[in-house]
């Protein structure tokens, strides 16, 4: 609401060159796309670190396990198995919830980011001269085919809207 709000207004305080604005919508978008990103490539890095820190896991269980070599098979057998969870806890970790969870706010945030392309492209196209209705059509084409709405029904949606009062 603010990005298109700060537009808007942009727009109503005498921003006439449709070229200017969109070098700075681009700005705007790439920012906020960056700034979504770090934070999906903050969680993808931890879920890449998990198989490393069950290897160490690991290997500090066989160190464990080393140590009491001279146990009997029952013990060993338990020390042997205490190490191997680790990493199976780091390989289950990284690739069964944190590396989805990444992927799955990444698909979020470039969803996100089509709906900004969507409105860039609804007021550059008004700005550009086409009709409300055009305008409106052009952006409606740029959001994803699952989630876009039909002619039909931006029709109805735009047909509900009081006309403002003058």
């Amino acid at each position: 609401m603010h990005f298109l709000c700060d537009y808007l207004r942009l727009i109503t305080l005498g921003t006439s060159n449709s070229h200017e604005l969109e070098e700075i919508l681009d700005q705007e978008i790439e920012t906020h796309h960056q700034e979504q990103h770090q934070v999906a490539g903050a969680i993808q890095t931890v879920a890449d670190a998990l198989p490393a820190l069950g290897i160490v896991a690991a290997v500090l269980g066989i160190i464990k396990t080393m140590g009491a070599i001279n146990e009997p098979p029952e013990i060993l057998g338990g020390l042997i198995a205490g190490a191997l969870v680790g990493t199976f806890l780091g390989v289950l970790l990284a690739y069964g919830f944190v590396g989805p969870f990444a992927a799955a706010l990444k698909s979020i945030y470039d969803s996100e980011a089509k709906y900004y392309q969507c409105i860039k492209t609804g007021l550059l196209s008004y700005l550009q001269g086409y009709a409300p209705a055009v305008a409106v059509e052009m952006a409606r084409k740029t959001v994803l085919s699952e989630e876009r709405p039909t002619f039909h029904e931006v029709e109805d949606a735009c047909a509900v809207v009081p006309a403002p009062a003058l």
